[in-house]
């Protein structure tokens, strides 16, 4: 019986520590969350003004863009998925995994073959555990991204889109990653970022206005400015979305956590005591049991 409450002690006392560090990572979430999103939303209003600077521009004249014209029967499409390089976050890159195993699955279904292009370590290691290739995998700093990563990436996608498609291009360009609405619920999303849909809707489905340029010293050498700007930027926007997202969902988990462990320790403290109750319970049987004995002889 003694025993049996040492175990009791020792699973209050591995919960307890356990709970300590969930409580410190939900409080290093929380911290975190709200530059997070003053990052994400600082960084819409550029990304919305690039996009409508670019659909303007090739809106407006009659350009041919190799980053614009889209493919009648696309052959094959990159697909960027943006997961966590650090788990205990819930079911975070799980989403984001799914989702993108629908889109790859739909893709395929159409005769497109897909090239993989990964942003996190769950993401790396979901593909190298079942043996699947991908083309490249960025890691570090997920909840934390740097221009520099989003400005790397974007080069390389737009490189591999503006190869010939024999020369191993692609055709289109795919973005999954989460997107933050609220502090309760962040949504896994599918963007095409490749080609470029140059008219954008509003949230009435009416066409937005696109404001007039003039433009020097063409549109074609614009849009080569612009577009690679463009993805850099949506993909950057992308990535303090998902670090947001990643925050929320970890402090939430974690929170969770915390208390589950809470639970646990009511339980096992519970346990514990009637453990020992039965403990005193038995050694006082046998003392009556023992002052019996003596008497009866």
């Amino acid at each position: 019986m003694g025993a049996q409450i040492r175990v009791y002690r020792q699973k209050i006392k591995s919960t307890s520590s356990m709970k300590k560090i969930f409580k410190a990572m939900e409080l290093i979430a929380t911290s975190r969350i709200g530059k997070a999103r003053a990052r994400a939303q600082a960084s819409t209003p550029y990304a919305e003004a690039i996009t409508r600077a670019v659909s303007a521009v090739a809106s407006q004249n009659d350009v041919e863009h190799v980053l614009t014209q889209k493919v009648a029967e696309p052959k094959r499409a990159a697909v960027l998925i943006m997961t966590s390089d650090r788990g205990l976050a819930g079911a975070y890159s799980t989403n984001v995994l799914k989702r993108s195993e629908s889109l790859v699955a739909r893709l395929k279904a159409d005769g497109v073959e897909v090239r993989p292009y990964l942003y996190g370590r769950k993401a790396q290691a979901f593909y190298d555990f079942r043996s699947r290739e991908y083309d490249k995998v960025w890691t570090g700093n997920t909840d934390s991204p740097e221009v520099s990563t989003a400005r790397e990436i974007g080069t390389t996608l737009v490189d591999r889109f503006t190869q010939a498609t024999e020369e191993g291009g692609v055709d289109e360009l795919y973005l999954v990653y989460t997107e933050f609405q609220s502090m309760v619920k962040q949504e896994p999303v599918v963007h095409r970022l490749l080609p470029l849909a140059v008219v954008e809707k509003d949230a009435e489905g009416a066409d937005q206005f696109l404001p007039q340029y003039d433009f020097e010293p063409s549109p074609e050498d614009v849009l080569d400015e612009l577009l690679p700007r463009y993805i850099e930027s949506r993909i950057f926007s992308a990535m303090l979305e998902a670090s947001a997202s990643e925050l929320a969902a970890r402090q939430r988990a974690m929170k969770s956590a915390a208390d589950n462990a809470d639970e646990l320790i009511r339980k096992y403290t519970l346990l514990r005591n009637n453990a020992r109750q039965a403990e005193i319970t038995q050694e006082l049987t046998e003392l009556i049991a023992g002052a019996d004995a003596l008497a009866a002889s």
